[in-house]
C-alpha cells in the first residue's frame, strides 16, 4: 500500500517555487541551525515532492537519507489519541468518563489553590478530571518544562514519562499522587496529559501501549520504521539529537529515546519515526481516517477529533498562553490532539480554516489541510523547538507554491 507518487504540476505545485524549501532547508544546514533537515510533502493523495540536506550526524558527516530515523517526541501524541478514538468508536470508554474509572487514585488527586506559592496549599477537585480534560490539554496537569511551581516536582519524581521511569501504570499511579495545577477545564496547559491517555488504552485494550500501536495502527499503515525502540538492526540509521546553544554550535543533546531497554512508553513523547512512516499516518487522517484500503477511524470521528474543543470555542490564547513554540495561539483552537486553524488572519499563519497539526520538542512538525488535499512533515533534530520560527516559514513556503 505505498502511496503514489506524482510531479508537483500534476498535483498543483510549482515546482520552481518549491525550489525555495530547498534554500530555505539550506540555509538552516549552513548555517549551523540544523543538523538537517527534510520535508515530505503530499497533495491530491499523491506524494508531489520531497526534499532533504544536512547531516544525521554532524560529528561522523553522516548523510541524512529519507530513511534516517529521527525521534518525533510530541508527534506521538496524534497516534495515542488516535489509539483511544479507535476504542471509542467501539463503545469501550466515553470522552466524559473520570480517569478515575480507569486510575483510581485520580480520584482524590489535590489542586492547588489559586495564586498558590506552595505545594501544600491545595483544596479537593470540584469536578472529576475526564479524559476529554487530558485529550484537550485542560487537565491540570503540566510538564517538568513548564517552569510552574510544580515543574520541579515532576523532574524530582521522573513524572515526565521517560522511557525508564519505571512504567506507565506505576508513573501514573506516583503522577495522581502530585497536586494539579488548576481545576480541570479552567486553563489549557501543555502537559504529561496524553501519557496518562496512554495508560487508559492499556486499561481497556488489555495490551501495553507499543502492542496496541502495533497491532491496530503502525502495522496496518505499513509504518515499518515507527516504534518507541530502535532495533540493534537500525541502529545505524538513527542520529544524535542536538542542542541550541546560544554561544554558538550545537553540542550533542544525550538523549535515551529509542535506545536500551524501555519500561515507560510514553505515549506523549517516545516515538521514533521517519518523515515517510509518518506521512502515512498524516494521510490517513487528512483523508477521513483511511489509508488504502485501511480504515481506522470513521470520517466522523476524525471531524469531532479535528473540531475546536475549547470550552466557548474560544481559541487557545484566550485559555492559555499567547503562543507556543514560535507560533501565535490567536485564532487557533484545540481538538482531540492536536491544534486547529480557526482564523488565519488572526494567527498570522498560511493555513486554512480547519487544518489540523502538532510539533515535537526536537523542531519537527506536521500539519493536514483538509480543504487543500495537503499533508506536510517536516523534520530535524534540534532542542528546543522554540529556537528558530521554523513552522511558520516553511508553511508560507509551502502555501506559496499552491498555484492550482
Amino acid at each position: 500500500m505505498p502511496l503514489q507518487s506524482s510531479s508537483p504540476g500534476q498535483c498543483g505545485l510549482d515546482a520552481a517555487r518549491l525550489t525555495r524549501i530547498d534554500d530555505w532547508m539550506q540555509r538552516y544546514v549552513d548555517e549551523g541551525r540544523f543538523p538537517f533537515a527534510a520535508t515530505v510533502i503530499a497533495r491530491k493523495g499523491r506524494v508531489a515532492w520531497e526534499g532533504h540536506t544536512g547531516y544525521s550526524d554532524v560529528e561522523a558527516k553522516t548523510a541524512y537519507t529519507p530513511d534516517t530515523l529521527a525521534r518525533i517526541y510530541s508527534m506521538t501524541k496524534p497516534v495515542t489519541s488516535t489509539a483511544f478514538m479507535m476504542l471509542y468508536e467501539q463503545g469501550l470508554v466515553h470522552l466524559d468518563d473520570p480517569v478515575s474509572m480507569f486510575i483510581p487514585e485520580f480520584a482524590d488527586t489535590p489542586v492547588l489553590v489559586s495564586g498558590a506559592t506552595r505545594l501544600d496549599q491545595t483544596e479537593p477537585l470540584r469536578a472529576p478530571m475526564t479524559i476529554h480534560n487530558l485529550l484537550t490539554h485542560t487537565s491540570g496537569l503540566t510538564y517538568g518544562f513548564n517552569q510552574d511551581l510544580l515543574s520541579e516536582t515532576y523532574g524530582a519524581n521522573r513524572l515526565d514519562f521517560g522511557q525508564r521511569a519505571g512504567g506507565l501504570a506505576e508513573t501514573a499511579v506516583r503522577l495522581a499522587g502530585t497536586p494539579l495545577l488548576f481545576q480541570p477545564g479552567a486553563r489549557w496547559h501543555y502537559s504529561v496529559a496524553t501519557d496518562i491517555v496512554g495508560r487508559i488504552v492499556e486499561v481497556v485494550s488489555g495490551k501495553t501501549l507499543d502492542r496496541f500501536f502495533a497491532d491496530n495502527i503502525l502495522d496496518p499503515l505499513e509504518m515499518e520504521d515507527t516504534s518507541f525502540v530502535v532495533p540493534s538492526s537500525k541502529m545505524g540509521r538513527l542520529g544524535p539529537c542536538y542542542a541550541y546553544d546560544p554561544k554558538g554550535g550545537m553540542p550533542v543533546f544525550p538523549t535515551g529515546f529509542g535506545e536500551g531497554e524501555v519500561d515507560t512508553f510514553s505515549g506523549g513523547g517516545g516515538l521514533i519515526s521517519t518523515g515517510r512512516d509518518y506521512l502515512r499516518f498524516a494521510e490517513m487522517l487528512r483523508r477521513g481516517g483511511a489509508l488504502g484500503d485501511v480504515r481506522l477511524l470513521s470520517r466522523h470521528t476524525v471531524s469531532l477529533m479535528t473540531s475546536n474543543h475549547l470550552p466557548g470555542s474560544v481559541d487557545l490564547a484566550t485559555l492559555g498562553p499567547s503562543a507556543w513554540c514560535e507560533t501565535s495561539f490567536t485564532g487557533v483552537g484545540f481538538g482531540l490532539g492536536f491544534a486547529i486553524s480557526l482564523n488565519p488572519a488572526q494567527s498570522m499563519l498560511s493555513a486554512s480554516v480547519g487544518d489540523f497539526s502538532w510539533g515535537g520538542m526536537a523542531s519537527t512538525y506536521f500539519w493536514c489541510d483538509p480543504a487543500e488535499e495537503l499533508s506536510v512533515v517536516f523534520l530535524t533534530q534540534l532542542l528546543p523547538s522554540s529556537t528558530w520560527p521554523s513552522r511558520k516559514e516553511l508553511r508560507a513556503l509551502v502555501y506559496q507554491a499552491i498555484v492550482d
